[in-house]
């Protein structure tokens, strides 16, 4: 695994290899990583990378907020509950020298409570398949104030996912076994 574009183009980032099933990591592989950061740079949505302030929920290994990070964004915080997932988090962020410009919070994704910071710009959702909850973290995340009104979510899961109510799907691709849903808060 490594960093695909940015500032810190090549750096390898600890993996967990083929993923860790007992804790449901399950890392996003460079292609779809790439495709992705493609889709977003050059898919109409001006630059929502650049600057911005990105939320990176079930984060794992850390890479999609990471990739943000080398790619311009302002800052990243990290939400993961898993042991294994924060050391890879710590691990991957010391590698990439990026401490201050992120936060790891170790917590349940469906289970945010009330955020009073600033809002969310671009938000990473990558939840363990299959088990609905990237519907439950987007509802906890809205509900909570962490997406901005304009925010762009990006959703992975292994099947073509329904919207929660307060979400519009603006796209969606499939990349081998994983769909890439984009969607906006509702007006």
């Amino acid at each position: 695994m490594r960093i695909i574009g940015g500032r810190a183009r090549g750096l390898m980032l600890e993996s967990v290899g083929a993923g860790d099933a007992a804790r449901h990591l399950r890392p996003t592989t460079d292609r779809v990583r790439e495709s992705i950061f493609n889709l977003l740079i050059n898919g109409g949505y001006g630059d929502p990378v650049g600057g911005a302030r990105v939320l990176d929920l079930f984060a794992g290994t850390g890479a999609l907020g990471l990739e943000a990070l080398s790619r311009g964004a302002a800052h990243v915080t990290f939400v993961d509950d898993g042991t294994a997932a924060a050391t890879l988090i710590r691990r991957n962020i010391e590698r990439m020298r990026v401490g201050p410009e992120t936060v790891l919070l170790r917590r349940d994704a469906t289970r945010l409570e009330r955020h009073d910071g600033a809002a969310f710009d671009l938000v990473f959702l990558d939840p363990p398949y299959g088990k609905g909850l990237g519907e439950r973290a987007m509802t906890a995340a809205r509900d909570g104030g962490w997406i901005a009104p304009a925010g762009l979510i990006v959703w992975e899961e292994g099947t073509a996912p329904t919207p929660p109510p307060g979400f519009d799907l603006v796209d969606q691709r499939r990349y081998g076994d994983t769909f890439v849903s984009i969607l906006r808060p509702s007006d």
